[in-house]
């Protein structure tokens, strides 16, 4: 349901309150285009992207400051949502033209990369980009950079394909492609988008300056009762457009509150045109118009595999007959913060660090009774199933829709299990533990799901 329609408009809008009636479907095209990509160029996403963005951009600048207090900003032929983040995110990697998830050696070249572009004139060849960013590269212990040593080559590369995506360099002369294959014979010339290039990079906070990645965390916070009830309604919207499933349980009182609220959910139709599912444990916000770039349940032999995966545990957790399911206490989501963070904290280098002195209860996603908890085993605790019935789970289903996967999950179920359990986790149905998974309420949205074969397995509902 969008907002045009009667059952979610309000007496007086809050958000949207100059644009004609006519026109809002395009403005929500905007906000969702605005919010999926934070960097938008002349050619990215596309070279409609931008126009749509500066038709509406007084209105997309103060909406997006007073819902979700991020700040729009629109210089030369860029535009830049600049995000205020609640928590680190670690499911949403940077990836390569071939889907290859960045790792650090990745992150480091695109760094060092718009550090050099930040440096250069308004063109430059490829191979002086490697060149400045191996004279940088070498000064750093355990990186480097060698254009000949096939691994660094393919790392960088993949950093500048990344850039060239989006449109902060562009190609005026010779094949990249070139280059790749033999440093020595090849060659291309960029222009550079020097305007993108400083609309990229923009940190909270001077990076010299900090000790730790949660730093870029923080933010001033009024004490004042209004201001503070504004931050959490501005929290709760972010998190409902940030995150796949937004459990009550997984954010502070305040923010929950908001969650809870029908305001919400008419805010949110409003701006971005989506309605928003209210349940018992949480919320989420249904995507009918592309808005993510991962949609599930989705197509693909690991999207199936992981909607199948969550019947068979929604089954399994359901069944009266069936032998009783082990519950644990989730893990402390502070802890994991914690935990992601000193990971990332590990590639800090230390020494340039600068320091400085001074829903309405009617329906449930639960997995087993009505009210959501087995008493016996505490209140908050979720069903654990084991890594030994995935596998088992899995080898049925690629019994039972044999034809719907491909011949390499045949000879590898191990890995189609490994990646649809990644896949369940980053939408927030199950959290990964040693042994196993914790299964999230959302699972049990699909416990009557059916499969058909057409020839690859499909479900017959759609949610994101």
């Amino acid at each position: 349901m969008t907002a045009g329609s009667g059952a979610l408009r309000p007496a007086a809008h809050r958000f949207a309150v100059d644009v004609p009636e006519l026109e809002l479907a395009d403005y929500q095209r905007a906000v969702r285009l605005v919010l999926r990509h934070p960097l938008i160029t002349a050619t990215w996403p596309d070279e409609r992207a931008l126009p749509r963005v500066r038709r509406f951009s007084p209105t997309l600048r103060r909406d997006l400051a007073e819902a979700f207090g991020y700040r729009l900003e629109l210089h030369g032929s860029t535009a830049r949502l600049v995000r205020a983040k609640d928590r680190l995110d670690g499911t949403q990697p940077a990836v390569s033209r071939t889907g290859r998830p960045f790792d650090r050696q990745r992150y480091a070249y695109l760094s060092l990369c718009l550090a050099v572009l930040g440096r250069a004139g308004i063109q430059i060849t490829l191979s002086e980009l490697a060149d400045s960013v191996a004279g940088d590269a070498n000064r750093i212990t355990g990186l480097g950079l060698d254009p000949d040593h096939g691994p660094d080559r393919r790392a960088f590369v993949d950093a500048v394909g990344w850039l060239e995506e989006r449109g902060v360099l562009r190609l005026a002369d010779g094949s990249s492609a070139a280059w790749a294959s033999d440093p020595g014979a090849g060659e291309a010339l960029y222009d550079v988008a020097r305007d993108v290039v400083f609309a990229l990079f923009r940190p909270t906070r001077v990076l010299q300056h900090i000790d730790s990645v949660s730093a870029l965390l923080d933010r001033a916070m009024s004490s004042s009762g209004n201001a503070e009830r504004r931050q959490a309604a501005q929290a709760a919207r972010r998190a409902v457009v940030e995150s796949p499933v937004v459990y009550h349980a997984d954010v502070d009182a305040s923010v929950a509150n908001h969650l809870r609220g029908s305001a919400l959910a008419v805010d949110l139709a409003r701006l971005t045109g989506l309605r928003v599912e209210r349940r018992a444990e949480g919320v989420l916000l249904v995507d009918t118009a592309g808005f993510t770039a991962e949609r599930f349940p989705g197509t693909g032999s690991v999207a199936q595999a992981a909607v199948l995966l969550a019947v068979e545990m929604a089954d399994r957790v359901a069944d009266p007959d069936g032998r009783r399911v082990k519950r644990l206490a989730p893990p402390d989501g502070h802890a994991r913060q914690q935990a992601l963070a000193s990971h990332i904290d590990t590639g800090l280098p230390t020494a340039t660090l600068v320091r400085l002195d001074g829903a309405g209860p009617d329906e449930h996603w639960t997995v087993e009774g009505e009210s959501g908890h087995d008493e016996a085993d505490g209140a908050g605790r979720l069903p654990f199933i084991t890594d030994s019935f995935l596998r088992t789970a899995v080898g049925e289903i690629l019994q039972r829709y044999g034809t719907a996967f491909g011949a390499q999950w045949h000879v590898d179920p191990d890995r189609l299990r490994v990646e649809a359990v990644a896949l369940l986790e980053r939408f927030g149905a199950v959290t990964a533990v040693p042994g196993g998974v914790l299964v999230r309420p959302l699972v049990g949205r699909y416990r009557h799901t059916v499969a058909t074969v057409k020839p690859r397995a499909t479900t017959t509902e759609t949610l994101f």
